[in-house]
């Protein structure tokens, strides 16, 4: 578990709160190394560290304490990245790209009566007192995570403006906001500072993402309590978290996607944000761009000699020509969008009639269509591959009656059947392909959907975030195969943690850190 350490600029601004021995004054910390350098590079564990120091300022005492704590290894909050960025209203607004949405739902003429025209408000752990603006104190502490920020708003003719946004000093608060804040302080780093320190320790901690509400999640329930299960076999505490948890990351060791990702969303920016606190990340933001783009898949696969079905980029600006481009082709065709996924935003096309009245359908949310030679088969295989090895072997079959793997044609979805096989029953020309596709992405966990029509092999998307349910994917495996990627996390999860170690040792060591993807 992550051991956690509150700074503050002198031990009585914390005589307002429970009493802790993880508070500790910013001259002490600074001073002595060892209390962090123990608690950061130890195997047994890693730290966090909250600064509550006033003088955040550049160069200042809460400054260093935040430089010095992320050279020792340990996770900080603020950053000096985020203290940077606090520095100049350019690089805060920078940060705080996407605001105006939120800032646009507070000119409703009842909130604006509640607000009036300039707003004050404190951001504490990214909560605040007044109900209207929970969402911007969250969205505020997601993009910028300081314990504590003074935020102003002005209401303009184009509605409320975020004018200032700075740290706050722990001292400045007032007695109405002291609870507020305590009760902010423990959701925020889960109670570490009030758990008995007889409670299990784990090696690592581990994020897994999820989306509650998600139709067709990539893992169901039965599986990610499997997952928990084997975490901690590996002696992996694993937490399940959703998109709003973004500022608790640093609590982490590595981050796991099991909410369907996509780019320009919240798992695109989770990944973003674990990246940059250096935690190990599946999948990799890398890896997002490259698998659900099949333009890009397309075109990578194509260049790289990996066979493929035939295909053909369409642009939205040839429009007019699409009849002239496409003459001569053979119907049916499949016309796919280059972000779908579940099998939505790709159509079976059965003539140039029908083409272009689907193009014009589908040009409305892209510039560029793939069209791509129809392949009927029974089944699709579908290889699950980790850390450049075969997971496990699956055959997909097509919706009953009808020529894709789900159905989406009537007020419910169907999908077809399954069946899970040992990998030394795929075919090794199904295996040589798929292993060949993943080797052009990186090194995480991937599912590549394969057709056999005679003696060829084609691959037809590599999937970043494969689905892993319980009784299907697991079938052959079982608890094996959930224990085979929380292994590939702690191995990687050691791998950074020795790296870090050797960067606190010696500076030379920090030019040579590993990649927080890198698998050791």
């Amino acid at each position: 578990m992550c051991a956690l350490r509150i700074v503050v600029d002198r031990q009585r601004d914390w005589q307002p709160y429970h009493p802790s021995d993880d508070v500790i004054d910013a001259d002490h910390y600074v001073d002595a190394a060892d209390i962090a350098d123990a608690k950061a590079t130890s195997g047994a564990t890693s730290a966090q560290v909250i600064n509550l120091c006033s003088d955040l300022g550049y160069l200042g005492r809460g400054y260093y304490v935040s430089l010095l704590a992320q050279a020792r290894g340990a996770r900080v909050i603020p950053s000096v990245d985020t203290l940077n960025s606090l520095r100049r209203k350019s690089t805060t607004d920078m940060q705080l790209e996407g605001l105006t949405g939120l800032l646009d739902e507070l000119s409703r003429p009842a909130a604006v009566e509640r607000l009036g025209d300039d707003v004050h408000f404190r951001v504490l752990f990214g909560e605040c007192v007044e109900p209207l603006l929970a969402r911007v104190a969250r969205r505020l502490f997601e993009r910028l995570p300081c314990p504590l920020m003074e935020a102003r708003l002005n209401r303009t003719a184009q509605g409320y403006r975020l004018v200032r946004l700075r740290p706050l000093a722990l001292g400045r608060l007032h007695e109405d906001e002291q609870d507020a804040f305590a009760r902010a302080l423990n959701r925020h780093s889960l109670k570490i500072w009030r758990t008995p320190r007889a409670r299990r320790r784990y090696r690592f901690d581990l994020a897994m993402l999820i989306d509650p509400e998600e139709h067709l999640p990539p893992s169901n329930k039965g599986a990610l309590k499997q997952f928990i299960r084997a975490g901690r076999r590996q002696g992996i505490n694993v937490s399940l978290i959703t998109h709003r948890d973004s500022a608790r990351l640093a609590e982490f060791d590595a981050l796991f996607l099991r909410q369907t990702t996509a780019l320009d969303h919240p798992t695109w920016r989770m990944a973003r944000r674990a990246e940059h606190e250096g935690l190990v990340v599946i999948d990799a933001t890398q890896d997002i761009l490259r698998c659900t783009n099949k333009v890009y898949l397309h075109e990578l696969l194509r260049t790289r000699g990996v066979a493929a079905p035939e295909g053909l980029l369409l642009k939205r600006s040839d429009r007019a020509r699409l009849l002239e481009q496409t003459q001569g082709l053979s119907y049916p065709r499949v016309l796919k969008v280059p972000d779908g996924a579940f099998s939505r935003g790709i159509v079976k096309v059965t003539s140039s009639e029908s083409l272009a009245r689907e193009a014009d359908t589908l040009f409305k949310s892209s510039d560029l269509l793939l069209l791509q030679e129809w392949l009927p088969t029974e089944y699709d295989w579908r290889i699950g591959v980790l850390d450049g090895a075969p997971l496990f072997a699956s055959r997909y079959y097509m919706a009953r009656g009808h020529w894709q793997i789900y159905d989406h044609s009537g007020a419910r979805t169907r999908s077809g059947g399954f069946s899970s096989h040992p990998i030394d029953e795929v075919p090794a020309a199904v295996l040589r392909a798929a292993l060949k596709a993943t080797r052009l992405i990186g090194n995480g966990l991937y599912g590549v959907d394969l057709k056999q029509v005679g003696d060829r092999v084609l691959v037809i998307e590599v999937n970043d975030n494969p689905n892993i349910d319980a009784g299907i994917e697991d079938s052959v495996l079982g608890a094996a195969l959930y224990d085979r990627l929380m292994e590939v996390f702690a191995r990687r999860m050691e791998a950074r943690r020795q790296a870090r170690s050797a960067n606190t040792a010696s500076p030379q060591a920090g030019r040579q850190s590993l990649p927080a993807n890198d698998p050791g």
